[in-house]
């Protein structure tokens, strides 16, 4: 039986890899286009929505609750189950590691409350829903979030600009890894309950530990730095995000893991990619670069006669 996902924001970094790994595993793909489509057209039909829209972290508070509705609409109306990506927000810092399925939620910033009524409406609401959380994403492109902009921002220098404590566990999830868990869950929907929360361990490592996986695929010594938060400090009363990213520091200095009681036994055959690989996959675009960029030296130029021979 030919088996049909709805992708919306299928543009972000989620998205885009959970349309590609439900292709990869025989899905029909549908990709949602805010700008064209009708939701409640658009899900007719779908066994799948991925809930993958992600505003801008200031349109949480005001745009997060209204699209949510909306999804969880289309999904009661189609008869559609919903996988929504979650995170760690929901998740206070004193609260015992690793963060599970079983952990209590008590998120301690506006963000992760935002987040934490978004999850309860859905378990509120009646339509089967998927919650598969995860740390933050190692994305293959070059994209907006922490890994790529940040981490690997000073690659080609042999630096690792690190936001937190380097020695502090922080939790990672490699996205393709991640979507492809996505696609074994949903196939499993028919024998789940209603609402299901699986946590996505994915990679537990040190800032020192992404320096010294860096260090070998790169060839080269890579260190670790901090990254400065003052400029995010200076900017935050004029610049909504700068307060936002400021809410989030303590996940990068509390040491965290994340651990699953289910996801193992609800997709038995799933496996992560070797962390190497991953970040190699991750890092190939700023290493290319950085290598371009020593192979250039500059040109010395003689002073040559200007007589001309015959």
């Amino acid at each position: 039986m030919q088996k049909t996902v709805l992708v919306l924001g299928a543009t972000g970094r989620f998205g885009r890899h959970a349309a590609e790994a439900f292709w990869n595993a025989g899905w029909t793909v549908q990709l949602f286009d805010r700008r064209r489509d009708d939701l409640m057209k658009a899900s007719r039909g779908a066994d799948i929505i991925i809930a993958a829209w992600n505003p801008p972290y200031p349109l949480w508070r005001t745009h997060l609750p209204r699209l949510h509705a909306e999804v969880q609409a289309a999904a009661r109306a189609s008869g559609a189950t919903v996988l929504l990506p979650g995170n760690a927000y929901v998740y206070a810092p004193d609260a015992t590691v690793p963060w599970s399925e079983a952990t209590p939620q008590a998120a301690p910033t506006p963000l992760g409350r935002v987040r934490q009524k978004i999850e309860q409406g859905y378990r509120d609401s009646g339509v089967q829903t998927i919650l598969l959380r995860a740390g933050d994403f190692i994305d293959t492109d070059a994209t907006a979030g922490w890994f790529d902009r940040v981490l690997l921002s000073r690659i080609s220098q042999g630096q690792l600009l690190y936001p937190g404590e380097p020695t502090a566990l922080h939790a990672w999830a490699f996205l393709p890894d991640l979507a492809r868990a996505a696609e074994h869950l949903s196939r499993q929907k028919h024998s789940l309950g209603t609402f299901e929360e699986i946590v996505f361990p994915g990679y537990a490592v040190t800032g020192e530990h992404l320096a010294g996986y860096l260090s070998r695929i790169a060839g080269r010594t890579v260190t670790t730095r901090r990254m400065p938060w003052l400029p995010l400090h200076m900017t935050a009363p004029v610049w909504p995000m700068a307060q936002a990213l400021l809410e989030l520091r303590y996940l990068w200095e509390t040491p965290h893991s994340l651990a699953s009681i289910r996801l193992h036994d609800l997709c038995p055959t799933y496996r992560d990619t070797d962390i190497e690989d991953a970040l190699g996959q991750a890092a190939a675009g700023r290493l290319a670069q950085a290598r371009q960029q020593r192979c250039v030296r500059p040109c010395h130029f003689t002073r040559r006669s200007t007589q001309t021979s015959l």
